[in-house]
């Protein structure tokens, strides 16, 4: 890969632009997977189909953008840095425009497929946006916390613009949005060239063999971790065909690049300590963070709750991570890395606590407290993570940053949906158990179950004059209640597991640090040289 260009301070106002710019590509490329996600019922009516089968464009979104990030760095090094983000916003402009005649499923569905290949490379112009006009001193610190903000905005902007949108023009009018920004993303792209690196031929014929098995082997997890759990994980048999070819590919793909001397990925440094030390430390950190997007607002949705009745909660969320970001670059310097990371999992910890004692009645106000502490935790934790792999990439050579930013977006991208895969299947479970229990004790002799039963059966009193179907619907109403309550209590189960599972993350760091520097509370204990130290 070409060296990097050297930095050129810009004015005030400049900076700004450029800054604006990041901010509202990051929007663009995250709101069209947020508004699809959070709207899966309203899309799946209007296209025909059940909410199963609406999933499919998620995983169809999925299946390029887990592994497309890889390529676009050498496309980017070798024809030009400007060409390269002028033809990724017109591709995804295009993209957006076809959405808005598509009537059908299939259509739909061949369009999410060729959105998520063209919302690929904009994450990481959103990242190259934000970090162009930050001076190099700040870059770990300004440039990381701002650039990953920005990243964290399209979900809760996504909740908050739904109901709008909707009422404006249904699914369509999200499509209308995306195709504005784009539109504006590509004025700011023309007027505002990104500092771009000398060209170089980089790409070889083993680099696209290497990746067409990648592809294959992301894609194929992507769809599983999807939709696996919709269809159960043990009951439909191309799930373990899918996982097959997906291990195959991933190994194949390993081992080609094991024995090259210009490597795509490389595997050995992927596979070190440090790295995979990182890797498990972000995959940790996105499963608990599935207690936010899989965890309150999914249960407040099995409420029966839409995006209008929690435009206050998306807010608070917004705002939490607006400030979180600001206040970790005014925080973060070297060295305070495991002490903001402590804060984060503290955090985490007390939040998801305090949602564990949620019932049918709770309402979106009653956590905002709890969510606000969770979105502070994660416009805590991510930068000084991000931060350490970065400088431990830079270690090792400019050549090293792609191989570590392949396994940032892939943990961020993948180990979102693994997060929210596992968080699901453990609601689900215990929702099993739950349900079975409630239901055990139900006893039709009971007077209280009686009454209930009777007070369903007299709401349709006014529906309907046969006792038949009213005594049906009346049942069936209550084991609605039934399975409602069952749902919150496994979500309860699933807060509480979160909160272990970060104080439990705590004790590892805390158990870390001892280790790392023990020389300083053993008694008697030389001390290490500073290259030890250092290593």
């Amino acid at each position: 890969m070409p060296a990097p260009a050297p930095f050129q301070p810009r004015p005030p106002a400049l900076m700004a632009a450029y800054m604006l710019a990041a901010t509202l590509i990051a929007l663009t490329q995250g709101l069209g997977l947020s508004l699809l996600s959070n709207n899966i019922q309203q899309v799946a009516g209007p296209l025909e189909v059940t909410q199963v089968e609406a999933t499919w464009l998620i995983a169809a979104y999925m299946i390029p953008n887990a592994s497309l990030t890889l390529m676009l760095f050498k496309l980017r090094a070798q024809f030009g840095l400007r060409k390269f983000a002028e033809i990724s916003i017109v591709t995804y402009a295009v993209i957006s425009l076809g959405h808005l005649w598509a009537g059908s499923f299939e259509s739909a569905l061949v369009l999410r497929f060729f959105a998520g290949a063209a919302a690929a490379p904009m994450s990481s112009l959103a990242f190259l946006y934000m970090l162009e006009t930050v001076p190099p001193a700040r870059k770990l610190n300004l440039g990381l916390c701002l650039a990953l903000t920005a990243l964290a905005l399209p979900t809760p902007v996504a909740g908050l613009l739904s109901p709008t949108l909707l009422d404006l023009g249904g699914w369509h009018a999200f499509y209308l949005l995306e195709l504005g920004l784009a539109l504006v993303c590509l004025a700011f792209i023309y007027r505002l060239p990104l500092n771009s690196p000398p060209r170089a031929k980089v790409i070889s014929l083993l680099d696209v063999v290497s990746y067409g098995f990648l592809a294959i082997g992301l894609g194929a997890v992507a769809v599983v971790l999807t939709v696996g759990r919709l269809y159960w994980w043990v009951e439909a048999p191309w799930i373990g065909w899918l996982l097959v070819i997906g291990f195959a590919s991933l190994t194949v793909m390993a081992l080609i690049e094991l024995n090259r001397r210009n490597q795509l990925l490389d595997i050995r440094w992927l596979t070190s300590r440090e790295i995979v030390h990182f890797t498990g430390v972000l995959l940790v950190f996105r499963l608990i963070l599935s207690e936010q997007s899989s965890g309150a607002i999914g249960m407040f949705r099995t409420m029966g709750l839409l995006s209008d009745q929690m435009q206050g909660l998306y807010l608070v969320i917004l705002a939490a991570s607006v400030v979180s970001g600001l206040l970790c670059a005014l925080l973060m310097k070297p060295g305070r890395e495991p002490a903001i990371h402590a804060a984060a999992l503290v955090m985490l910890a007390i939040g998801s606590y305090m949602d564990s004692g949620s019932t049918v009645l709770t309402r979106p106000e009653q956590v905002y407290l709890s969510q606000m502490l969770i979105s502070f935790a994660s416009g805590l934790f991510l930068p000084p993570a991000l931060a350490i792999g970065f400088s431990a990439a830079l270690k090792r050579g400019p050549n090293y940053i792609l191989s570590f930013i392949i396994v940032f977006l892939t943990t961020q991208k993948v180990g979102g949906y693994l997060g929210s895969a596992l968080y699901g299947t453990f609601v689900q479970w215990r929702e099993q158990f739950h349900s079975f229990r409630i239901v055990s004790r139900l006893a039709g002799s009971d007077p209280l179950v009686a009454a209930r039963l009777q007070q369903y059966v007299g709401a349709y009193a006014r529906v309907t004059t046969d006792p038949v179907l009213r005594n049906a619907q009346g049942a069936s109403l209550f084991s609605k209640q039934v399975q409602q309550q069952a749902y919150v209590l496994a979500y309860n189960d699933a807060f509480l597991m979160t909160a272990l599972l970060s104080c439990a993350a705590l004790v590892v760091l805390v158990l870390h640090l001892l280790i790392r520097h023990r020389d300083r509370w053993l008694p008697g204990r030389p001390a290490e040289a500073p290259a030890d130290a250092t290593a």
